[in-house]
């Protein structure tokens, strides 16, 4: 059983570094308890002292690889007890590469993870939040979910649909005291650029977003009750001109930016 307190907890998967740990970090400070969720326990066991040492919180940590079925299982149960206010979905990753000679089981953990795993988790969140008539939910897409980008096709599609279905649960749920909220980042400094093998140096200075202010943006939206929010102007004015030109441009324009060098 977890002990009871007046304090909102959140769940957050991803939780060992880039913008799920700066979650974690900003929802510590607001004095929410945390369930820290991710593959590197090492990792969320020294996130949860620090956090709990500089705020007073309980922060539990739960070792899962979302790519695992059995994984996801045990983080499914532990949000069906019904006392998280708040799920962030950020675990995902990136490939890149012409999909044809990537490895294809690369491609389905891809698939695993930013899909199945997400949609699972929020599934089994929105059950208790509906029932107790409040929660919230943020999920974490990318700026690559407005439009195919080439060279990294498989990551851009998880991201649509990221975008796609967070949208319409916010619909389906907003009347009955619960929010869903898509988050939209464009370039952020993390790991997900070496893990992915993108070339920071092809991504314009102006488009990187700072990641605790993508994370003060998500949080203010959940707060506003959004079902979009996209940080940095640079971004919503790049998603919002997608729109409006011809999507054979918008396609050449993305796969530029990601093409193998060389």
């Amino acid at each position: 059983m977890t002990e009871a307190t007046s304090r909102p907890r959140a769940l957050i998967t991803g939780a060992s570094s880039g913008i799920g740990e700066t979650f974690a970090r900003h929802l510590a400070k607001r004095g929410h308890d945390l369930v820290l969720v991710a593959r590197r326990r090492d990792r969320l066991e020294k996130l949860a002292a620090e956090l709990s040492e500089a705020h007073g919180v309980k922060a539990e940590v739960v070792e899962a690889d979302l790519a695992d079925d059995s994984a996801v299982a045990t983080v499914e149960e532990r949000l069906r007890r019904g006392d998280i206010d708040l799920l962030v979905n950020d675990a995902g990753f990136g490939t890149r590469g012409e999909f044809a000679g990537l490895p294809i089981e690369r491609e389905l953990e891809e698939l695993d993870v930013n899909v199945r795993a997400l949609m699972r988790l929020t599934h089994a969140a929105l059950g208790p939040m509906v029932g107790r008539g409040r929660g919230a939910v943020i999920n974490v897409a990318s700026t690559g979910a407005f439009q195919p980008v080439p060279h990294m096709a498989t990551y851009a599609a998880t991201k649509a649909f990221v975008l796609h279905f967070s949208e319409a649960l916010h619909e389906e749920v907003k009347g009955k005291g619960v929010t869903v909220t898509c988050l939209c980042p464009g370039p952020v400094k993390t790991e997900f650029q070496q893990v992915a093998g993108v070339n920071d140096r092809r991504v314009p200075a102006l488009a990187w977003t700072s990641v605790d202010a993508v994370v003060e943006s998500a949080l203010k939206a959940v707060s506003a009750r959004r079902a979009i929010v996209m940080p940095g102007l640079l971004n919503q004015v790049t998603a919002g001109a997608v729109k409006l030109m011809p999507r054979s441009l918008a396609r050449r324009i993305a796969g530029a930016m990601f093409r193998e060098e060389g």
